[in-house]
């Protein structure tokens, strides 16, 4: 997800377009592709595995934080609840071409998520304003709080927009931990395997203690560092304390011999 973890306060500017996602739109379309058109096969095709599903509410406001391993992970987790869970998505989603693309930007503009161009510095105020609505009107926010697909399966630092969300909205954090999708559809493909992901929810986190300290950079950081190592427990990764944007960045200097140089916001 783009990181709302940048922006001190909830922009409560007016964006039509992220405005009229969050309020809930698509709740109709969301029911038929659910229901009738995506779930069905899906489960029939893949067979996921859920645990803990007992451990979402099945109703009032909660956020969803999970790892990041496929673009598949946005289709088998909320699968998995009843109730609809909303995302900001990047924007990328939202244009794609081909048949993968074609099925994105159905799916998401069908069932209201949110899309946010993370080239502007406006990102993570949308995503935090997007994400306050969405858990004032007592429904299920979905966040991935490492900001972006893990490239190698590990599970990396946690950003702390999802500390700041929990802590204003004054919510409870479901931690869920995604297993084999990068098997189903690892980066590039569609679809390269009908293996069975598992999709897992842990109990919730309840950070009311924290209540009035959500300006506290260390308190953030700390309520960041809890959800991800309930993540790491239920998805069985390798945990890595780094954030996924400098390893890839690292990660392809390497590859190419370039000189390796860290930004003081990477530390």
């Amino acid at each position: 997800m783009t990181e709302p973890a940048q922006s001190p306060r909830p922009d409560r500017r007016v964006d039509p377009v992220v405005d009229a996602a969050a309020d809930g739109d698509g709740k109709g379309i969301y029911w038929v592709l659910r229901n009738v058109l995506v779930g069905p096969p899906v489960k029939r095709l893949f067979r996921p595995i859920v645990e803990g599903i007992e451990n979402v509410p099945t109703e009032g406001a909660a956020i969803i934080a999970s790892n990041h391993l496929s673009y598949a992970d946005w289709i088998f987790m909320p699968l998995a609840l009843r109730r609809r869970v909303t995302f900001v998505a990047k924007s990328d989603y939202f244009t794609g071409a081909g048949i993968k693309g074609r099925f994105q930007r159905g799916f998401f503009k069908g069932t209201g998520q949110v899309p946010i161009d993370r080239s502007g510095g406006s990102a993570s105020e949308g995503a935090m304003r997007a994400g306050m609505k969405v858990l004032e009107r007592g429904d299920l926010f979905g966040i991935y709080p490492e900001g972006t697909r893990s490239h190698d399966g590990r599970l990396y630092k946690g950003r702390t927009g999802v500390a700041r969300l929990a802590l204003e909205a004054k919510v409870p954090v479901i931690p869920c931990g995604v297993i084999g999708t990068d098997v189903v559809a690892p980066p590039g493909k569609v679809v390269a395997s009908f293996a069975s992901p598992t999709v897992k929810f842990g109990e919730p986190l309840d950070f009311s203690r924290y209540e009035g300290m959500e300006s506290d950079r260390l308190i953030l950081r700390a309520v960041t560092d809890e959800i991800m190592y309930k993540i790491m427990e239920l998805s069985g990764q390798e945990y890595l304390d780094m954030y996924a944007t400098k390893a890839k960045a690292l990660e392809g200097r390497a590859t190419t011999g370039a000189p390796k140089k860290v930004r003081k916001t990477d530390t």
